[in-house]
């Protein structure tokens, strides 16, 4: 990295607050009018940068590091996850990788509880009707939903936001279930009363609702495959605010079509910002666009992390949050 200010590149617009001070560091090139760059704006960035900051949407995979200029030493992304980058090629070329882990898991918490509430409830019916001008008035049989309390929530990753879901839930009265590539301390799980179960098709086939909380890699790639889906009880709950294709959104789809399921709340969809007809049609469904950490302070607390890694690496030393290979 060169002692004097590095030239830092911005993919897409973030707050005012995280720009300037940015501006105020670095010699940083920002993308006021947030046009996402193609793949081949990408490759003229990392031929040119000393930093790269890309977002969850950006693709930067092997074929964008192979053209990276012998500047380019840090990739810091504005996001908790990474599997847009691909880190081991990075990391073979020299390339740093950071990311913003910890500052969204209340904020995706809130919004995972929202869904949780909101689905079984039947909410977005409720809105529909009232928005169509439907509504004949109150009945005592009409757009019956169920109560959450006393209701089984299986929790697939448990994690900051996985945890932090669970002590959401709780407080609503349900029981806490959960599967982890590693069972969690003891002291959580007394916390949160939570019971583990090392088999994951064991514990779908007994929840009343699913939450999906673990990052897309290679071996969560359809973790909730047909098969697995299979498992739920009819009476079940998906919902989803991790990643898109952790789930076979197709199979998931048939299943709701075929009343194999009750319903899902999704913030997010597998291939985005495509999101399948049939889903957008469904009753069964809550949609959003992937803005389960989309809050004003959440967004300013990303920036400030990125700004954070890019001026730790600048100075010589290990940025906190480094990604290696390993830790995928």
């Amino acid at each position: 990295m060169p002692k004097t200010r590095p030239h830092v590149i911005v993919t897409r617009k973030l707050p005012d607050v995280v720009e300037t001070r940015m501006r105020e560091l670095f010699d940083a090139r920002l993308n006021l009018d947030d046009r996402p760059m193609s793949q081949a704006d990408l490759i003229e960035a990392v031929r040119d940068a000393d930093v790269l900051v890309p977002t969850v949407t950006d693709r930067i995979d092997a074929a964008v590091l192979s053209q990276a200029g012998p500047r380019l030493k840090l990739v810091a992304n504005y996001g908790n996850g990474v599997d847009n980058i691909d880190v081991e090629t990075a990391t073979t070329r020299g390339i740093a990788v950071t990311n913003t882990p910890g500052v969204l898991t209340e904020d995706t918490a809130d919004m995972t509880m929202a869904l949780i509430l909101a689905v079984p409830r039947r909410l977005a019916e409720g809105i529909r009707v009232i928005e169509s001008g439907e509504w004949k008035g109150w009945s005592p049989t009409w757009m019956l939903g169920n109560r959450i309390n006393g209701k089984r929530l299986g929790i697939i990753g448990m994690g900051r936001i996985g945890q932090a879901v669970a002590r959401r839930a709780k407080a609503f009265g349900m029981q806490i279930h959960y599967h982890n590539r590693r069972r969690v301390p003891a002291a959580v799980e007394e916390e949160l009363e939570a019971t583990y179960w090392d088999s994951l098709d064991q514990m779908l086939a007994r929840m009343d609702v699913i939450s999906v909380h673990c990052p897309h890699t290679p071996a969560t790639y359809h973790l909730l495959s047909a098969r697995r889906l299979k498992l739920l009880r009819p009476e079940a709950y998906v919902v989803n605010t991790a990643r898109g294709e952790v789930i076979d959104e197709n199979a998931l789809t048939r299943m709701l079509e075929a009343d194999e399921l009750a319903g899902a709340g999704l913030d997010v969809f597998e291939h985005e910002p495509s999101v399948n007809p049939k889903l957008a049609r469904s009753e069964k469904v809550l949609l959003l666009p992937h803005m389960g950490s989309a809050t004003i302070e959440g967004r300013v607390d990303m920036g400030e992390k990125v700004i954070i890694n890019i001026k730790t690496f600048a100075d010589g030393h290990r940025p906190p949050d480094r990604v290696l290979p390993s830790m995928l």
